[in-house]
């Protein structure tokens, strides 16, 4: 009779769990989250997250979508067409004084990896090498906002070289075929990309070492989406902590998990070798890592005041770091 009821039993919880398994998949939240670029090594804890469960476990369906720059995906974030965008958060508060409703509810990478560069054979290696050259940029994209405030921390003027404009792959094809000199770029994408397609080494010169140390990528949110949707931007980002955390401690698996997705976003050892230097970027120059898209009130206090100083905010209309970001929603 045990036997009996306990087989009974069995049978009643599979027929329950059977009943509630398409129950469950529709109580899932759908959520895009639309990335800053095409893929690249960054954008691999995501990946990682969404294989593990990270994301299904928090009550989401997670679609991971490639962008085209940093102020489309803000655009994007900002009419509501994904719940979520990862890009650049300076660009994003330029974006934001100027009436889109949007905000950071994480800053990760809090040490810039932007960069002009091109192929080492060309001998360019400081901003006054830059005089003469042709660069290659994408309209729109982050490092094409704060590329300004380079100029003026290192004197370059309008009329010392030549721009050209181009998407991610016509920038990549003008310095390969010579039609440029250089471009502009994370340091963890393409000169990875550029020595992956050529053998050719690539010179970067970084804009954090000359004076330009804005916080970088971090999840944007509609205002609106956030006060009307707290509970799953909470879950979003405990799952996207946890994903970034898992991704540090094995590099290779998030890698893995990217290109189980996507085998064309590149090579593994290239991939990885630039995953570990994003990571390198979570925490603030001087501080120690810290948790992932937490950022503290002086780095964010930073990059806001080199914006009034010199990324044409207006003092009196920008407001305080704090109205463009909150470290609320996090874990």
């Amino acid at each position: 009779m045990v036997h009996r009821r306990s087989m009974l039993l069995a049978a009643a919880a599979l027929a329950l769990a059977t009943a509630a398994g398409p129950a469950a998949a529709q109580a899932k939240d759908k959520v895009v989250l639309l990335l800053n670029w095409y893929l690249y090594s960054e954008h691999a804890p995501f990946f990682l997250g969404k294989e593990r469960g990270y994301f299904e476990q928090e009550g989401m369906d997670l679609d991971i979508q490639e962008g085209r720059g940093a102020g489309v995906t803000i655009q994007a974030v900002a009419a509501g067409s994904a719940q979520f965008g990862y890009a650049d958060v300076a660009t994003m508060i330029k974006a934001a004084t100027k009436g889109a409703p949007v905000i950071a509810t994480g800053v990760l990478l809090q040490t810039s990896p932007m960069a002009v560069m091109g192929f080492s054979e060309k001998n360019i290696k400081t901003p006054a090498d830059i005089k003469g050259k042709t660069i290659v940029l994408t309209p729109g994209d982050s490092m094409s906002q704060v590329w300004p405030l380079v100029m003026k921390k290192t004197g370059l003027k309008d009329g010392d070289f030549t721009v050209v404009s181009g998407d991610a792959k016509t920038k990549m094809n003008a310095l390969i075929t010579g039609q440029a000199d250089l471009t502009m770029g994370y340091v963890m994408d393409q000169p990875v990309k550029l020595f992956d397609a050529t053998r050719k080494p690539v010179t970067s010169i970084k804009f954090a070492d000359y004076g330009v140390n804005l916080v970088c990528s971090g999840i944007v949110v509609q205002k609106d989406y956030l006060k009307q949707h707290p509970d799953l931007v909470k879950r979003f980002m405990r799952a996207a902590t946890r994903s970034m955390e898992e991704a540090a401690k094995n590099p290779e698996a998030a890698v893995d998990a990217m290109l189980k997705a996507d085998p064309k976003s590149g090579f593994k050892e290239s991939l990885t070798g630039g995953l570990k230097q994003a990571i390198a970027l979570y925490a603030a120059p001087g501080m120690p890592p810290g948790q992932p898209y937490r950022v503290a009130p002086k780095t964010m206090s930073d990059s806001f005041q080199m914006l009034v100083d010199y990324g044409g905010l207006d003092k009196e209309t920008a407001g305080k770091a704090e109205d463009y970001y909150t470290n609320d929603y996090l874990p």
